[in-house]
Parts: C-alpha cells; sequence; structure tokens
C-alpha cells in the first residue's frame, strides 16, 4: 500500500544576490533548484516547491512562503533542520508544518507584502551594496507618502507593469502603501492582493520621480490615469526589494515570518 501523500507548508528567508530568481532555469541557478535539492535530500524523494511569490533576480525575501508534497513522514523541526544542513547561508527556512492538501501556497494567499528599502546619503555603502537601492540626491519621503496614497484602492495598473508582464489583468487591488524615514533610510512598504511583473519596483522609481513635483499627488495620479509604462518613473534596482510577508486565512495556520533586527523601521 503506497504512503499517504503529505502537504508540507514553509516560510523560507533568503538573500537573492546570488540567484537568477526564484523560479527554476535551465542555465541559472534559481532559489527553486537550490530550495527544492535540499528539500529533496531530507525527504529522501524528489520534492517540487511551489511559491507564493516569484521574485525577480537579485530580489530578497524574509516571508517566502511555500508548499510540497511528500509520502516522506518528518517532524516539522526535521524539516526545518534537515533542509538548512543542506542549503547556502544565504537561504534558510524558517518554519515548516504540515497543512491540508487544500492548502495552495499561491492561490491561497489573500495578501502579498512587500518592503522596499533605499539607502539615502552622499556615500555608498559597502556593507548595504545588495541589501538597499542607494539614491544620493535628497528625498522628501512626505513627498512620496502624498504620491503613494494615490495607489490604494482597485486600479488598473498599467503604467506600472514590464512589458515582460502575462497576466491577463492589470487590475490590482492596493490595500496600504507608507512611505517612512529613519535617518539616511526610506521604506517603502506596500501591501496589495496580488501583483504585475515589476509593479512594485515600478512604483518605487515613479514615486522617486514625482516626489520633487509641485503636486506629487496629482503627478502620481496623472501617470495612474494613462495606463501608459512610458509615463511611469524607471525600475528600482531589485537589491532593495523584500517579500516581506505573505498572509492567508487564519485557519491554514501560517504564522508570520521571524524577521529579524536588520531592515526594521520604527512603527
Amino acid at each position: 500500500m503506497a504512503a499517504a501523500v503529505r502537504r508540507i507548508a514553509a516560510i523560507v528567508e533568503y538573500d537573492g544576490t546570488a540567484y537568477a530568481g526564484w523560479q527554476s532555469q535551465a542555465h541559472a541557478c534559481s532559489l527553486q533548484d537550490t530550495v527544492e535539492q535540499a528539500l529533496s535530500f531530507v525527504a529522501g524523494q524528489r520534492v517540487e516547491a511551489v511559491c507564493a511569490g516569484r521574485t525577480d533576480a537579485g530580489v530578497h525575501a524574509l516571508g517566502q512562503v511555500i508548499h510540497f508534497d511528500t509520502a516522506a513522514l518528518r517532524s516539522a523541526r526535521a524539516w526545518v533542520l534537515g533542509a538548512n544542513t543542506r542549503l547556502p547561508p544565504d537561504v534558510a527556512l524558517q518554519w515548516a508544518n504540515e497543512v491540508g492538501l487544500g492548502f495552495h501556497a499561491r492561490h491561497a494567499a489573500i495578501r502579498r507584502s512587500y518592503r522596499y528599502c533605499i539607502l539615502n546619503r552622499s556615500a555608498r555603502s559597502g556593507l548595504e551594496r545588495a541589501r538597499a537601492a542607494w539614491i544620493h540626491r535628497p528625498i522628501d519621503a512626505e513627498a512620496m507618502q502624498r504620491a503613494a496614497a494615490q495607489l490604494q484602492g482597485e486600479h488598473d495598473f498599467s503604467a506600472f507593469r514590464s512589458k515582460e508582464c502575462q497576466s491577463k489583468s492589470p487590475v490590482r487591488r492596493v490595500e496600504t502603501v507608507r512611505v517612512r524615514r529613519d535617518g539616511n533610510f526610506v521604506w517603502i512598504d506596500i501591501s496589495a492582493n496580488a501583483y504585475l511583473h515589476h509593479m512594485v519596483r515600478n512604483i518605487v522609481g515613479t514615486l522617486l520621480d514625482v516626489q520633487s513635483e509641485s503636486d506629487p499627488a496629482a503627478a502620481m495620479q496623472a501617470v495612474l490615469a494613462s495606463r501608459d509604462r512610458r509615463q511611469a518613473g524607471p525600475t528600482a534596482p531589485p537589491g532593495g526589494l523584500y517579500l516581506w510577508q505573505v498572509d492567508y486565512h487564519p485557519q491554514h495556520a501560517i504564522p508570520a515570518p521571524p524577521g529579524g533586527l536588520l531592515l526594521r523601521p520604527p512603527a
């Protein structure tokens, strides 16, 4: 009699600098391949992982959620500790547990939150070079916040989608956007039901452009209404972007990512 198939959910934290993004690629190092190889070792059989959000090359995550199916019987602790012994230093499982077969890391997500980090000072950083976007010109975080507020709600975000985007609809619902400054750092937090390809990085690039306008809110409204990518700002660098948290209905019992001391702006 064949062993019963179980579905395991896990939270993965990673520095995406050395990877060509999450999705498996034939001729590049991907996070999916890296994570699957570690989990397959623990399971003693081939494991295929499904993620909540396919992060691009150079993008990081504190709260990437995945699920995979396996007939292997392992404790939650064994999945985490075992996988981490086989993962490189820049990737680590933070949590794992069995979930119902109806759970799906991507389709069951009700909200995805990203955080973008900008180092705003005249000199570049040696330590933060791949963890924050360095912008040396002055940034007005309050002006950026006024512009960002225009994006809340359900809109056609065509002005912020890349030409490679394959989504059938450009309509997304942005729940919150918040811009804050803490010393030399500017933090941009955005939560939405889903995103278009490069949407967050294109929003950040546009916020950096319109903050210098006499009326940043009106400038952002005009870009949004244009539905034209050419009217928006450049795509912000990937190193400042983090998949921060993915939320699900409580019935799935997926916890918030543990996070850490780094990249924590004041409340």
